[in-house]
């Protein structure tokens, strides 16, 4: 693992070969720190595939210029497409795909989208699964969707699952990110489990991709919200989704 190096307020790093973060201060509601994160994976080709989920800062530019050019923008939920629009002005031949929920909500916006995720065929392919899995949540209220980038054996997701409080987030703050009263929500926590529970609108739907996910050998887990689980990542996914896969 490479070094951290810190810009701006978030803190960029490599968090195993090819996959950089962008970790970034942000909490609901201007109360509760989840923090927010961005991930770019470098592709065989030279391209970058990213899970953009934060602004577009210099620093972010810079690095992602640093890697390669921007082929693959992706949305990884239906409320996780605030930037969206910014990286596609940036890279403009870049292609966009993101959950149909979130591209109803941009349309005002005019972007052209390669393909959406709950209104595209469940078996469809979108250029980028020799290197990137993808398993989209139709069960879950905010229609997320999974990532496993098998190289470096990381699974990506959005609201699927917490690992908070978000220090890496917070980490040029001056602030810890706790969460206020509870202070911490992870993976193996029953709070955890109650709340993905309720977020299952279709259960059985639930249990089908919950198992999907489960199946990827994967050991590293990149949430949007909170520390990134550096190891044990298919177990903390088991324990999180138990109700799920018992």
């Amino acid at each position: 693992m490479s070094a951290a190096s810190i810009n701006g307020k978030c803190a960029i790093r490599e968090v195993a070969a090819d996959v950089w973060t962008f970790s970034c201060p942000f909490s609901r509601f201007g109360v509760v720190p989840l923090g927010g994160r961005s991930t770019a994976i470098k592709m065989r080709d030279g391209g970058v595939w990213l899970l953009a989920s934060t602004p577009l800062t210099d620093e972010t530019k810079t690095k992602l210029d640093e890697l390669g050019p921007v082929k693959w923008i992706v949305g990884a939920d239906a409320v996780h497409h605030l930037y969206l629009g910014d990286f596609k002005k940036q890279y403009p031949n870049a292609k966009i795909v993101a959950v149909k929920e979130a591209i109803d909500k941009k349309a005002k916006e005019g972007l052209e989208y390669h393909g959406a995720w709950g209104a595209d065929s469940p078996d469809t392919q979108y250029g980028f699964e020799e290197e990137i899995k993808h398993c989209y949540f139709s069960g879950f209220k905010n229609k997320d969707v999974a990532f496993y980038h098998p190289a470096s054996k990381t699974m990506l997701e959005a609201d699927l699952l917490f690992n908070l409080p978000p220090t890496e987030q917070y980490s040029n703050t001056g602030s810890s990110g706790r969460i206020p009263v509870i202070g911490t929500l992870n993976p193996y926590m029953w709070l955890h489990k109650r709340i993905v529970w309720s977020l299952g609108v279709d259960k059985e739907a639930m249990k089908r991709d919950v198992r999907t996910v489960a199946n990827w050998d994967f050991d590293r887990i990149i949430p949007c919200h909170g520390d990134v689980i550096e190891k044990d990542g298919n177990a903390a996914w088991r324990e999180a989704y138990k109700w799920y896969l018992d």
